[in-house]
């Protein structure tokens, strides 16, 4: 394990034809070992790769690359579907174990949450299956504050789960109507 942020560290844009297998294999066992995701089927390469195009049409997906290797990555996503919630953008980090607790959520969500206000999200908000201390501890880190928990939400690993969901404000509020969000290549 490294012990700090190195200088060779590199954030990108995803690749889905190249990148969806690493990310994958850093995403899987959070399915199968966890409670982290509420997935509970690891999907095929193919599926992956379909999600992460699904996902680059609208919001930005980032990988970390250390020494040639994709070590973690993070993305952002659509909030709700409602028209009323499109300045709204969740977003998600997983990181490999080897590359926990050094830096690597932090580079990521640093990288995507600018990328998000650039587009003009105006709000960002993560769910965390409880407990996970790491996960808070990293959203706090970054600023965002806790609004509320679902009790007994989802039921993973023989036992109902609660999720924290918190909320990190992109930009100042205003009452004035904000512009409509870019696409992440505009």
């Amino acid at each position: 394990m490294e012990s700090a942020p190195a200088d060779g560290w590199l954030v990108r844009d995803a690749i889905p034809e190249i990148d969806a297998e690493a990310c994958l294999d850093i995403y899987a066992p959070f399915i199968r070992d966890t409670c982290v995701s509420f997935e509970e089927i690891v999907p095929t390469v193919e599926q992956f790769r379909d999600r992460m195009r699904a996902t680059i049409a609208t919001h930005p997906w980032l990988v970390l690359v250390v020494d040639g290797r994709i070590v973690g990555y993070a993305y952002g996503s659509q909030h709700r579907s409602r028209a009323s919630y499109r300045w709204a953008a969740d977003v998600t980090v997983y990181v490999d174990p080897a590359h926990r607790g050094v830096g690597a959520g932090r580079r990521l969500y640093s990288a995507l949450l600018e990328r998000l206000r650039r587009q003009g999200y105006q709000v960002a908000c993560g769910g965390i299956t409880l407990p996970n201390e790491a996960s808070v501890g990293l959203h706090r880190a970054m600023g965002f504050e806790p609004v509320g928990i679902y009790r007994r939400i989802g039921w993973k690993l023989g036992a109902w789960r609660d999720v924290m969901w918190m909320q990190l404000e992109l930009a100042p509020a205003t009452d004035a109507a904000p512009p409509e969000p870019r696409g992440p290549s505009d």
